[in-house]
């Protein structure tokens, strides 16, 4: 990302142009309703970003579309633009993970994040894994029966997972597999388990 971004700066693009074209890009088909969902039900679910991408470009996409109201915390590598005018990107922390690229575990954040939360009294009936690149088979593999991890139809999650499935191995995912190809069919799987 660090190199794309100097690339792109070395092309005298903008910053401003970056945004607006990060901006511009389209929610996945579904998204602001899971969204909006999300916003009224505040007091049941909390949400949370866990990304690769940088900070810069998570923002300006969640303003954009008016949803970073309905986030509760975003994890990713940090952004910002230096004095020539391209984004520097930094690695979000370090970690001994051979599973994940070396700038950011999921798995870490997404353990340290309930960890931080159990500690303050937050104990979480059920977690909601949404995924759907490579690196998202970490984290799913820590969590517990009761989780649900959604990957993206299609897309590399889902491609590991159903090798993970066929294959007998050590490694053991516990969590239901549910896949998704837009926003409401997650927003459905979200629905049916606040009613149990």
């Amino acid at each position: 990302m660090g190199r794309a971004m100097k690339y792109i700066g070395e092309q005298e693009v903008s910053p401003d142009t970056v945004q607006r074209v990060m901006e511009t890009i389209p929610i996945t088909g579904g998204m602001t309703d899971l969204f909006q969902y999300i916003l009224e039900n505040k007091h049941s679910i909390d949400c949370i970003v866990i990304s690769d991408s940088n900070s810069m470009f998570i923002d300006w996409i969640l303003h954009a579309a008016g949803l970073r109201s309905c986030v509760d915390k975003v994890f990713t590598n940090p952004a910002k633009f230096n004095e020539c005018g391209y984004m520097e990107v930094q690695f979000h922390h370090s970690h001994a993970c051979d599973q994940c690229p070396v700038n950011l575990c999921k798995r870490k954040v997404l353990e340290q994040y309930l960890s931080e939360q159990s500690e303050s009294g937050v104990e979480y009936k059920q977690v909601f894994y949404v995924g759907d690149g490579g690196n998202d088979l970490c984290p799913a593999l820590c969590l517990r029966g009761q989780d649900v991890v959604m990957p993206r139809v299609g897309y590399t999650l889902e491609k590991l997972l159903v090798k993970l499935e066929g294959h007998k191995t050590n490694v053991m995912l516990r969590a239901r597999i549910i896949a998704w190809s837009s926003g409401a069919d997650i927003l459905d799987e979200v629905k049916r388990s606040l009613q149990l």
